[in-house]
């Protein structure tokens, strides 16, 4: 059996967030909403729960800070001593105060780097791919929210409910 959805399609982002909280009211669940911009507030009204990508941007600096202090280490401390302005070379907790900078932008550059990829990779934005929307007007202007109709039955009440909440356009 072919999944079918209905689209309502709005012309604002206001009409849209009260239109997905009266649809949730109801007891419909909404599959996906498009929309041109982030719209603030959105994701808990259609029940996407929170994301976990703040935990990989963690996970990404604590790369970056590792990385740099095993560099420092092995280049300062255990591969070629070198006295550089008196300080000592046999600790590394010794030299920390001079590699604070580097450490730093090490973290910001693992945690950039790996975010812009997981951005891309969970976002299917890939070269090759094609879009995911069902109408290009969502990347100008338009906002769309899809609900999964399990029952036919229904199918002109669900219609007549996004009428109701201000959508200029439905379509199954």
């Amino acid at each position: 059996m072919s999944k079918k959805y209905i689209l309502g399609v709005y012309k604002d982002d206001h009409d849209i967030l009260v239109g997905a909280k009266k649809i949730r009211e109801m007891g419909l669940k909404i599959t996906n909403v498009w929309s041109p911009f982030p719209i603030h507030g959105i994701d808990p009204v259609i029940g996407i729960p929170r994301t976990r990508i703040s935990m990989c941007s963690f996970l990404y600096g604590a790369t970056g800070t590792t990385l740099a202090l095993l560099m420092f280490w092995y280049m300062m401390v255990h591969d070629w001593h070198i006295d550089i302005g008196g300080k000592p070379n046999f600790a590394l907790y010794k030299n920390l105060p001079a590699f604070i900078p580097v450490t730093f932008e090490s973290t910001v550059l693992c945690a950039a780097h790996g975010m812009a990829i997981t951005f891309l990779l969970r976002s299917k934005i890939l070269p090759g791919v094609t879009a995911s929307n069902p109408d290009p007007r969502t990347t100008d202007d338009t906002f769309i929210m899809q609900i999964e109709v399990k029952d036919t039955d229904n199918l002109e009440q669900i219609k007549s409910a996004l009428k109701s909440t201000g959508a200029s356009e439905v379509r199954v």
